[in-house]
């Protein structure tokens, strides 16, 4: 299983700036003034084909009273759930008392605990450092969180001394299954669907938020095609998850999702669209992979709810368009057969396979149909195109000034490649190459009879600069 790192350290420390460059996004909001984080969030990383989860928490103050109350109890939640702590300090600022009082409870936590001074992109690191190792942890790292230094290394020593076993996820990714994983909020109906499925009372159903604890993992065969059906706990809000065991629910439901190759996300009919769900679509696109939607509880509906429930999911979830969505009852097993072939359609669709020659011819049709815009008086120039990965699937572009490419051109392009290879159920990706000049700032070495050349033009042209003067 990755390993689970919490971001710990007083407000304003970088702790969100860290966290967006390690998950490469901007869930974290960051501004420059602290207590904007007051909740805990969760990510992915990865390094070097390792991965690990991530949780930006809003920090400690010491002023534990009103929002910071919170914001303390949030981020002892995130200590608890936590593999390692990584403790952030501002070098600039220097040592603080508040900074001493963190130190004093990581250290009674018995975890590993990493000490990280950012900020040290402006001053001597090892000056900066220096005050801090009186806190005393051995493994101290100096970083500039909001440039990158230092920030490679430090996580893969990080990641060396936890000695993480990944030998479970490689014989996962060896498996030639089909993984698929159901999540939603607790009690939407996911255990029950996998029973349908299953023909039996494999996991328990119960009429009671929180009953499944852990994921689990069923391998399954339908039609000579093998799955793994993957039923995780609900996710409901945090301000909800008190009891420990189930903080450990929500990092498994991550993990879960990331060793899926499909998800099916539950919501439930007579709530649809909540929160929460919005929440754990994000984290799912964030993963890239594909997914199936599923509205349960469609049993004993009148014309008029479910008509605008339709409504509901048009307008609250435009940025799925791209997922199926099967109205369905995992009780009584209405439509339930119709996820099958779903699954199959999104799960070819993501791991497609096309030649480079293939997508160039795209790209050709979808440039010809609707050029780029010009930027500066110049045409963006979009050369050839070659797949870059699957699950979700990517295209690399390259070409020239590609820099440029406004966002609803790079829409048009997704549609445009969506539509032609005919995908359904997985998001497509596009990355932009901009091809380097390979002379630029290189000067010509001129053959002796060329520089002779060059000679006499400069000397006509000055005898004829003097003529025109007079």
């Amino acid at each position: 299983m990755k390993p689970v790192l919490a971001l710990i350290g007083r407000p304003n420390v970088g702790k969100s700036t860290l966290f967006n460059r390690l998950t490469r996004s901007r869930d974290a909001l960051v501004a420059d003034f602290p207590g904007l984080t007051r909740d805990r969030k969760y990510g992915m990383g990865e390094l070097n084909g390792r991965g690990y989860h991530l949780i930006d928490t809003g920090g400690l103050s010491g002023e534990e009273a009103g929002i910071d109350e919170y914001m303390a109890k949030q981020t002892r939640a995130a200590i608890g759930e936590a593999d390692a702590l990584i403790f952030i300090v501002d070098g600039k600022q220097g040592l603080t008392a508040a900074d001493e009082m963190i130190a004093a409870d990581l250290r009674q936590t018995g975890k590993p605990v990493f000490l990280l001074v950012n900020k040290t992109d402006r001053v001597d690191p090892d000056q900066a450092a220096a005050e801090f190792y009186g806190l005393g942890f051995t493994q101290v790292f100096m970083i500039a969180a909001a440039h990158g230094r230092g920030v490679t290394s430090t996580f893969e020593a990080i990641l060396d001394y936890l000695k993480v076993d990944y030998t479970d996820e490689e014989e996962l990714a060896d498996d030639d299954s089909i993984r698929i994983a159901f999540v939603g909020r607790p009690n939407v109906g996911k255990s029950t669907l996998i029973n349908r499925i299953l023909g039996e009372e494999r996991v328990i159903a119960f009429d009671q938020p929180g009953t499944t604890r852990d994921s689990i993992f069923i391998p399954f065969e339908r039609d000579g095609q093998k799955y793994t059906l993957i039923d995780t706990a609900g996710v409901r809000r945090r301000s909800r998850v008190d009891e420990t065991i189930e903080k450990f629910s929500v990092i498994k439901t991550l993990d879960a999702i990331q060793q899926a190759h499909v998800v099916v996300m539950l919501v439930d009919a007579h709530d649809v669209i909540a929160d929460q769900d919005a929440h754990l679509l994000g984290l799912v696109l964030e993963a890239g992979k594909a997914l199936v939607l599923a509205v349960n509880k469609w049993d004993g509906l009148e014309s008029d709810e479910r008509d605008w429930i339709k409504q509901q999911l048009e307008v609250k979830l435009p940025f799925i368009e791209f997922a199926e969505t099967f109205f369905i009852s995992a009780l009584h097993g209405s439509n339930v057969g119709l996820l099958y072939a779903a699954v199959k359609r999104a799960y070819q669709s993501a791991m497609l396979k096309v030649p480079t020659s293939r997508l160039t011819r795209i790209l050709e049709m979808a440039v010809q149909q609707h050029q780029p815009p010009l930027t500066k008086g110049q045409r963006i120039k979009l050369r050839y195109a070659h797949q870059g990965g699957s699950n979700p699937f990517r295209v690399i572009i390259h070409g020239n000034r590609t820099d440029y490419v406004p966002d609803s051109y790079t829409r048009y392009l997704v549609n445009y490649f969506r539509q032609t290879l005919k995908m359904t159920g997985t998001q497509v990706r596009i990355e932009f190459r901009t091809g380097e000049n390979p002379y630029e700032g290189k000067r010509n070495t001129l053959t002796p009879r060329q520089e002779h050349k060059r000679k006499r033009l400069m000397d006509f042209v000055r005898k004829a600069k003097k003529r025109d003067k007079k």
